[in-house]
């Protein structure tokens, strides 16, 4: 007689071109199987193939579950593809995968045991069905990541004019198209600001929560929008921890027995744009406030690393726009909101 199956997971390990998928299944006597592993190119065809696979190798009997990691925006395509198709989806935060994989004793960590390690976590833990961000976290989103285009486009562009102006053989004709480039990329730019303007406007409650987190030093109205958009509201994340690893910030250290050791790093395992945001705003606030300029100060004085205290104060500074966006309270300068880092880090 045939078990009856309580959980069957597909579990996702999401690179930008590939998918690596494992299946998994868990029967009426907590019995956990994962029986079943594919590659597919991380594409709307390459989606359409892994649905396909995946309903010829489970039962119809049991809900299947969807499972990834919030790898930056990799994963994004194909969680709303599935959506699209009715398909239960569940996104876990990257650290609460690599938690669980060492409690597998895994030795090799590859694409192969890592889509295994999702599938378990899948069938193992009561996870949320992931639901689409709201439509004005993924237009806010979308705009602040085509600015970010553009200003990287522009910066290339001003580069070369630079190069062009220092040239014993420069062409007028290249500097004058240049030049033409970059306005028509202000321009862009431009027009870019005015439509999230707009948006926010529209919407009372967000207006309200741009405020806040515009109130902390360093943080202008567009890093507040770059975080807002990028976290969806804070949609996945339930502490501070867990925003440090969304956004690839978090501090991984290797160490084997008492003979392997690294030096503590940033795992950059996570939502590049959010990471990539939090920069000028730590440099802005070290020079701009007292408290965030010790902890600058105290940093570099102990390893002589200015990087790693940037990057300290970069943590700091994105869990303290969650702190504040949960608390619906403005930026106190008096107040202590723990700031003090308790790890070094290597870049």
């Amino acid at each position: 007689m045939m078990k009856v199956l309580l959980k069957q997971t597909v579990g996702i390990d999401v690179a930008q071109n590939e998918l690596v998928v494992s299946l998994g299944r868990m029967d009426e006597e907590i019995n956990i199987e994962v029986y079943a592993y594919k590659v597919f190119t991380n594409t709307k065809k390459g989606f359409s193939s892994l649905v396909s696979w995946v309903n010829k190798q489970t039962s119809t009997g049991t809900v299947v579950r969807y499972v990834m990691e919030a790898t930056g925006v990799y994963h994004e395509s194909l969680a709303y593809y599935l959506c699209s198709i009715k398909k239960q989806v569940s996104i876990v935060l990257p650290n609460k995968i690599s938690n669980y994989a060492k409690t597998l004793d895994i030795k090799t960590i590859t694409d192969k045991s890592a889509s295994q390690a999702i599938a378990r976590f899948g069938l193992e833990r009561q996870l949320e069905v992931w639901q689409p961000p709201l439509k004005i976290f993924n237009d806010l989103r979308q705009l602040c990541r085509e600015r970010e285009q553009l200003v990287h486009q522009r910066t290339m562009l001003k580069n070369q004019l630079h190069a062009e102006g220092t040239s014993a053989t420069s062409s007028e004709s290249s500097v004058k198209r240049t030049k033409k480039r970059i306005a028509v990329i202000d321009l862009q730019e431009k027009e870019i600001r005015e439509e999230i303007t707009v948006l926010i406007k529209a919407d009372k409650a967000l207006v309200e929560k741009m405020k806040i987190v515009s109130s902390i030093p360093g943080i202008g109205s567009l890093t507040a929008v770059t975080i807002i958009a990028e976290t969806n509201g804070f949609e996945l994340i339930k502490n501070k921890r867990q925003l440090v690893s969304y956004a690839g910030l978090d501090v991984r250290e290797k160490t084997s027995g008492t003979s392997v050791k690294s030096k503590p790093r940033i795992s950059k395992r996570g939502n590049r744009n959010l990471r990539k945001g939090m920069h000028f705003p730590a440099l802005a606030t070290i020079r701009t406030d007292e408290r965030f300029r010790n902890i600058f100060l105290r940093i570099v004085s102990k390893h002589g690393i200015k990087m790693k205290a940037i990057v300290a104060i970069q943590r700091k500074l994105l869990e303290l726009t969650y702190i504040l966006w949960k608390n619906n309270a403005y930026y106190d300068p008096c107040f202590d909101y723990c700031l003090v880092p308790s790890v070094a880090i290597t870049v």
